[in-house]
């Protein structure tokens, strides 16, 4: 799913709880996408409710993280995106946090015809990695899969997945057009 509710049930019109999502048989569902940042103005507490709520229901959580233009620009991307991710996942357990997946989305490159280029993508994976190193321990650390967000496309997905901290992909745009959506899968084998 691409949203759940953040809370299990009651009156939130246009809202669907992470036990209706279950019950479809999903098993995952997307919280903290960038679009619901912005449009919604869904922050850390409301994002990390709904993590929280999601795997108490059974479901995998893919939680994304990343920041816009002007916090890459000023050099405040590492702060954004360490906030996030502190804020949003780090008062899970150890047993919780297994069952996430972080997505980096670098908001400027969504879109807007700018692209991360390989080593700006494993840069913040990397860094990704070592918050959860230093909290959960290296274990934990290298077997959480963080996939790459921003404007994955045929032309440039084998270079991105090539990079050691870069697990995969949350594709967007390029999932509506078969043949590009087939080219990035053959491009992570």
């Amino acid at each position: 799913a691409q949203n759940c509710a953040s809370e299990p049930s009651g009156a939130y019109t246009g809202e669907i709880s992470p036990a209706m999502i279950k019950s479809t048989g999903a098993g995952y569902v997307i919280i903290g996408h960038s679009e619901r940042r912005s449009y919604y103005h869904e922050d850390n507490n409301i994002l990390n409710k709904k993590a929280k709520l999601a795997l108490s229901n059974g479901l995998k959580v893919i939680f994304c993280v990343g920041e816009v233009l002007g916090e890459r620009e000023s050099g405040k991307h590492f702060e954004i995106v360490k906030n996030q991710v502190e804020n949003g996942l780090f008062n899970l357990t150890e047993e919780e946090i297994t069952n996430v997946v972080v997505a980096y989305e670098p908001v400027w490159a969504i879109g807007t015809g700018l692209t991360a280029n390989p080593e700006q993508a494993q840069e913040i994976h990397q860094f990704i990695r070592v918050q959860f190193s230093e909290k959960y321990g290296k274990e934990i650390a290298e077997n959480l899969t963080i996939l790459y967000g921003g404007s994955c496309k045929p032309s440039n997905a084998a270079e991105i997945f090539s990079m050691p901290d870069v697990d995969g992909g949350l594709i967007g745009g390029a999932a509506l057009k078969k043949d590009d959506f087939i080219a990035i899968v053959e491009a992570i084998r």
